[in-house]
């Protein structure tokens, strides 16, 4: 995998000289991470957690490396005994990985998955040159699956991953037999016009406005000086934490996460180096449809950051199944993933009766 010894040692070594830093607000939560919670987690990422056990196990799923778009893609290819049964295709997002499927992956065992890493995220190198839009990552998904001999299939993916699904349908509707979205592209809310929306629709959009006020700051941090950012996590394993962490939490289900698989999630970013490259999907300008009339299943979550109603989601996608969860939030693959499995199965029905 992507890391020595070395490495591990001088995070370990980072994480021991960490300068404690607090404010008037650490123990409150709604300012980002309570300081106590951070100190917790840098003591057991300095001292007890074991990175080598977790890079085993990830080094273990079934990687292959394939040439598209003009790089190279790393993916998760998961093959099925049976030659022809479905093809799937797993697209993560921010601030997470592939590990985002980690649960889902046995739940679909007799179907053919893909889950690409993402370019400029986890488990891909880090990006050194300009242009890596979430338009270029669906060509270069697209790509990839056209060099494992895929002609057909499904996609599903949430946040990053989700504009990335709405964009290989839009570009390839003779590829893409359905979609299974968590969430549609969020860019489509800064643009809509109430108007010509369901009233439904149009309150969304002023909850969504309010999302951003109050807890999109990273978004426009990442979006506009990347650069200044990526050094400050980049070079903190405290700071990359702090970051991720409170993501990581706030957006799912009270203890989704044990201590330990919060850590790797955020290792995965510290040892691959990625974390400022992982910003390229916010940098970089997207240019999506008005609309995209592949067969879609949108499953909502309640713990999710902005769920969106069904006539919000009818103006943009053509929602077939609006499928609404009793638990789960925004990375609700890990969170719930045999709900997320039933629901990719319902895409993968709906696509077969589309053809």
């Amino acid at each position: 995998m992507c890391t020595l010894i070395h490495m591990n040692e001088e995070m370990r070594e980072r994480l021991r000289r960490t300068r404690r830093v607090t404010t008037p607000w650490s123990d409150d939560e709604t300012r980002g991470i309570r300081g106590p919670r951070l100190g917790e987690l840098l003591e057991r990422w300095a001292n007890g957690y074991d990175w080598g056990v977790h890079e085993r196990r990830i080094g273990a799923f079934p990687w292959v490396t394939v040439r598209a778009g003009g790089t190279e893609l790393r993916v998760i290819h998961q093959r099925s005994a049976d030659p022809g049964t479905p093809v799937v295709v797993l697209l993560h997002g921010w601030p997470d990985s592939v590990l985002r499927f980690e649960r889902v992956l046995p739940l679909l065992a007799d179907m053919h998955v893909v889950v690409p890493a993402l370019p400029g995220f986890p488990f891909e190198a880090p990006l050194t040159t300009p242009g890596m839009s979430v338009n270029r990552i669906a060509r270069v998904v697209a790509d990839a699956l056209d060099e494992l001999g895929y002609s057909r299939y499904t996609v599903s993916g949430g946040d990053v991953g989700g504009t990335v699904a709405e964009l290989l349908a839009a570009e390839h509707p003779d590829r893409v037999a359905a979609l299974h979205l968590t969430n549609i592209a969020p860019q489509r809310a800064l643009t809509a016009d109430p108007a010509r929306l369901a009233p439904d629709a149009a309150a969304y959009l002023g909850r969504a406005a309010q999302w951003f006020r109050t807890e999109g700051g990273y978004i426009a941090e990442q979006s506009t000086r990347p650069n200044t950012l990526a050094v400050a996590l980049g070079d903190s394993p405290a700071g990359l934490a702090a970051w991720i962490v409170e993501k990581l939490e706030s957006w799912s289900d009270e203890s989704a996460f044990t201590t330990d698989e919060l850590l790797t999630w955020v290792t995965a970013y510290w040892v691959t180096g990625t974390i400022g490259t992982s910003f390229a999907t916010y940098a970089e300008p997207v240019d999506l449809p008005d609309r995209i009339d592949t067969s879609t299943v949108l499953s909502v979550f309640p713990r999710d950051i902005k769920p969106e109603p069904r006539s919000y989601a009818e103006a943009f996608l053509n929602v077939r199944d609006y499928v609404e969860h009793p638990a789960g939030g925004h990375f609700a693959a890990w969170e719930q993933p045999e709900a997320y499995a039933g629901d990719v199965r319902r895409a993968v029905r709906l696509g077969g009766r589309a053809l």
